[in-house]
């Protein structure tokens, strides 16, 4: 077992992250509970694979659980989802002491969380993620949101878990579209922090992906938490440098929102973010263009996509305005300077409407 401290004070929690542990979840976690009372929230999906396992390790512990699933999919992170979660927990009597456990991926953890962070002003909550994606970045740091139709995360609260319980068995039941979806996430910690960790992606995808290489895929998602878990300790509520976590982000959720929620995963509009930002860097005169192609290179690997997928640029435009990140109505950018090096800019209007009018006709920036 390997585990990561998120170092917050009294916020302070562990991530374990294990190997074919999962039916063990209830003894790593009952520690940091102070009432018997648990409502383990997942999606339809997950609660079939991996639900009464968890359960009964619960169960295990002399605890009161329950289940309450979702639908599993970017629709469920609604207020109308967060309304029936919050009349399940009044009817099965959760209170002020009581936990909530989020067994799923990043959809099921933000709106987990999101309850929990609500109820009754805010109860305790665990982290039980199952995708990738959510082991190594929506799982840590204690955001957690639903979306408006046009805006991502837009309605959502800080509320730290008590714990981050990862195991890296689960990541062989994902389809192949979503691990590849987590893979961005876990590339863009090379980009904005640690070039070594780069590169030894670079050197080991192949291994990681197609060969399922425990060893590896550990250290990826240790490293991954790691370097996450350092910039949340230093800036919890995004009041400085934890903003350079959103790489990829900012026209990322702006064509994930285009495409209704539905065309592309989060990890893969991430991508298309991660390469047009870096492009726009380069436009903006930021950074070598030898670095955006080893970027484009390793999402291209990754089996990741970097276009817009038919999506007319000027609705991802439109869309970059509800960013919640926008500051007196000019969107912030987090983009690349140098190897593992990245930096906020503010960009105008003219200028993003100058850049996106040369990526729609195609011409070399």
């Amino acid at each position: 077992m390997e585990r990561v401290e998120v170092k917050l004070g009294e916020n302070s929690y562990t991530i374990f992250i294990t190997n074919g542990e999962i039916s063990k979840a209830g003894r790593f976690l009952r520690q940091y509970m102070r009432s018997p009372k648990v409502m383990i929230i997942t999606d339809s999906t997950v609660n079939r694979l991996a639900g009464e396992k968890v359960k009964k390790s619960f169960l295990d512990e002399g605890l009161d659980v329950f289940v309450e699933e979702i639908p599993p999919g970017e629709k469920s992170k609604r207020l109308s989802v967060m309304e029936s979660l919050f009349t399940a927990a009044l009817e099965k009597r959760l209170d002020r002491d009581s936990v909530i456990v989020a067994l799923g991926g990043g959809v099921v953890g933000d709106i987990a969380g999101f309850t929990a962070a609500c109820y009754m002003r805010g109860i305790d909550y665990f982290q039980i993620p199952t995708t990738l994606l959510a082991q190594v970045d929506s799982s840590v740091g204690g955001k957690v949101a639903v979306n408006l139709p046009h805006a991502k995360n837009i309605i959502g609260a800080f509320h730290q878990p008590k714990s981050v319980f990862i195991d890296i068995s689960v990541l062989k039941s994902l389809p192949e579209r979503e691990f590849r979806a987590g893979l961005s996430e876990v590339i863009k910690y090379g980009i904005i922090w640690d070039w070594e960790f780069f590169e030894f992606l670079e050197k080991e995808l192949d291994k990681i992906f197609f060969d399922f290489d425990e060893e590896k895929i550990i250290k990826a998602v240790k490293r991954s938490c790691e370097i996450k878990a350092h910039i949340v300790s230093k800036d919890e509520k995004e009041k400085g440098i934890r903003a350079i976590l959103n790489f990829g982000h900012t026209i990322g959720h702006a064509v994930e929102a285009a495409g209704g929620y539905s065309r592309f995963r989060h990890g893969e509009a991430v991508a298309v973010g991660q390469y047009f930002e870096a492009k726009l860097a380069v436009f903006l005169g930021l950074v070598r263009e030898d670095i955006v192609e080893r970027i484009k290179a390793i999402l291209i690997k990754a089996g990741l996509p970097i276009d817009f997928n038919g999506i007319d640029p000027e609705e991802v435009i439109r869309n970059i305005y509800y960013d919640k990140k926008i500051k007196r109505e000019i969107p912030r950018f987090v983009l690349p300077k140098d190897y593992g090096m990245v930096d906020v800019f503010e960009i105008d209007h003219k200028t993003l409407e100058k850049f996106f009018d040369v990526v729609d006709r195609g011409k070399k920036i």
